[in-house]
């Protein structure tokens, strides 16, 4: 099925992925070279797992989740088969996110460091806390096949909008915990000094700034919307409204806008248009 801007759509995934490699690269390059580099001793070199983890996770990977659905060579691949691997690649994101805080918490207790009394930690941990929540809510409700349809078509909504919330709430998270890590870092030459390091690390702030746009305007443009299966299930209800649920939910953050779109209902008004010449036929004959 060919996608609506497909060149359009191809120059911004490549674009996000560049962007978002970047980014991990420069995370590495930054912790490496001058932040002495990674180890588990509880020193800061494995405080220097935590951006690493966090830019790789969090960010890169949880981006790469929430626009799966949009790859239209994967349209042709079933909902439950898009469905695990949306899935699989939040969970990874999940234990990284995980592992990176065990990193800052091991490293701020070796070296009698209070925690939790920025607002970076605040909202960090809070991001984790409700992804982790996200990820179980839509394991159970939306990719196990035990939750009634109308739950899920209820739930969606919100857990779009979670979905996107929380991936911006990780952007921003993150640029704080740059900008504070440096402040605390550098001091000879201080970071309002411009140093070299200062620099390079603003830049990397920008790549995960321009990494998280990027994504966020894939996701939110309808022309690039999975279409819905052959197997979307009507449900009438009291009123003789119609509502389009599809029979496998997705519980990605960019795969739903809403209940309804044109398609369904020009079948509903060409459904109901044949059941009105049919009686009629029939009432002729009579």
């Amino acid at each position: 099925m060919a996608m609506d801007g497909y060149r359009g759509f191809l120059a911004l995934l490549v674009s996000a992925l560049l962007v978002g490699f970047l980014s991990v690269i420069f995370t590495l390059i930054w912790v490496l070279h001058y932040r002495e580099g990674l180890g588990w001793d509880g020193t800061g070199l494995e405080f220097n797992w935590h951006p690493v983890l966090l830019v790789t996770g969090f960010v890169f990977i949880q981006g790469i989740a929430i626009i799966v659905y949009r790859l239209p060579w994967t349209w042709k691949c079933s909902k439950l088969l898009m469905k695990s691997i949306h899935a699989g690649l939040n969970s990874v994101a999940a234990i990284l996110a995980i592992i990176a805080l065990v990193a800052v918490f091991d490293f701020h207790n070796a070296g009698n460091i209070p925690n939790m009394y920025s607002l970076h930690s605040w909202v960090g941990l809070t991001a984790v806390i409700l992804y982790i929540l996200q990820l179980l809510l839509g394991f159970f409700i939306f990719l196990l096949p035990v939750a009634p349809l109308s739950l899920r078509a209820i739930l969606m909504p919100i857990h779009v909008y979670s979905g996107l919330l929380l991936f911006g709430t990780v952007i921003a998270t993150t640029l704080m915990g740059l900008t504070e890590k440096l402040i605390f870092a550098l001091k000879n030459p201080a970071y309002s000094s411009f140093p070299p390091e200062g620099i390079f690390t603003n830049t990397l702030g920008l790549l995960i700034l321009v990494f998280g746009a990027l994504i966020f305007w894939i996701v939110t443009r309808p022309q690039w919307k999975r279409p819905k299966e052959p197997n979307s299930i009507l449900l009438q209800t009291n009123g003789g409204t119609a509502e389009g649920v599809e029979g496998s939910v997705a519980i990605n953050a960019g795969n739903h806008t809403g209940k309804l779109d044109s398609e369904l209902n020009t079948e509903v008004a060409a459904r109901k248009r044949n059941f009105t010449l049919d009686d009629a036929g029939q009432r002729s004959t009579m």
